[in-house]
């Protein structure tokens, strides 16, 4: 009965999925970090753990539902010769929305609204956060089950696995958003990303496959260049005050 515990291949499979896992719900982090940092502070934490549990819950439906995620790769109509199915049907919508909301919120960093007050708006942001989250969520989860269908056979690995990536990605979110919360620069920099994850959504649901490697790499890349700007600039600024306090400090001898 516990065979499985002496099994290599099973968690051989179990750590590469949650691996696997954690780098797909990358983009989910970064979404839900981006709506999150427009809440109140107070309700910041609530939506990123609301968020993320969504998000666990929806995996695991999927998960249980196997069959019916199988029967989504099934055509359902064509366009112009081309087999549009329920799951290019999910990731063409869950693009687009993607995209829209990507190239919608650089607007507003870019005009720098006004900070709304008053208890009923902050309801309603919280409200349309949460439900703006759970529209991703699917999509998300959905190629988040897809990846874990094609690697493991093993139902129970699978959900073990959905478990630990999520409650990682939960421990991860908090210090993310605020960095993200703290550097503008890395902000529209994850906003591009989205825009980029929204654009390879859509090109999924034209069957158009684009290696997701490559956009990981170059996201991780831009990553790393905007940090040593952001310490670059950190040390520009710490030269300028000790120039600054030095005169002072000579005039006051």
């Amino acid at each position: 009965m516990l065979d499985w515990v002496t099994d290599p291949q099973i968690w051989i499979g179990f750590f590469t999925l949650v691996a696997l896992e954690i780098v797909l719900g990358i983009d989910n982090i970064i979404f839900i970090s981006i709506l999150a940092g427009k809440l109140p502070p107070e309700q910041r934490d609530r939506a990123r753990v609301l968020g993320l549990a969504a998000a666990l819950i929806s995996r695991l439906l999927l998960l249980l539902g196997l069959s019916w995620v199988v029967q989504l790769t099934q055509p359902l109509f064509a366009v112009f010769g081309h087999e549009i199915s329920g799951r290019d049907l999910i990731l063409l919508l869950g693009g687009l929305f993607l995209l829209a909301k990507s190239v919608t919120e650089i607007g507003h960093s870019m005009d720098a609204p006004a900070a709304k007050d008053g208890k009923k708006t902050a309801a309603v942001s919280f409200t349309s956060v949460i439900l703006q989250i759970m529209v991703l969520d699917v999509v998300f989860s959905l190629d988040s089950v897809i990846t874990a269908v094609g690697m493991v056979d093993n139902l129970g690995v699978m959900i073990a696995a959905v478990v630990v990536a999520v409650l990682v990605m939960l421990f991860a979110s908090g210090p993310i958003s605020r960095f993200v919360d703290q550097h503008p620069s890395i902000k529209m920099l994850a906003l591009a990303f989205l825009v980029l994850i929204g654009v390879v959504l859509i090109a999924e649901g034209l069957d158009q496959h684009i290696p997701k490697g490559y956009i990981y790499f170059a996201m991780a890349f831009s990553v790393i260049v905007e940090l040593l700007n952001i310490r670059m600039r950190g040390r520009h600024v710490k030269q300028s005050e000790q120039q600054e306090a030095e005169p002072e400090a000579s005039t006051m001898k």
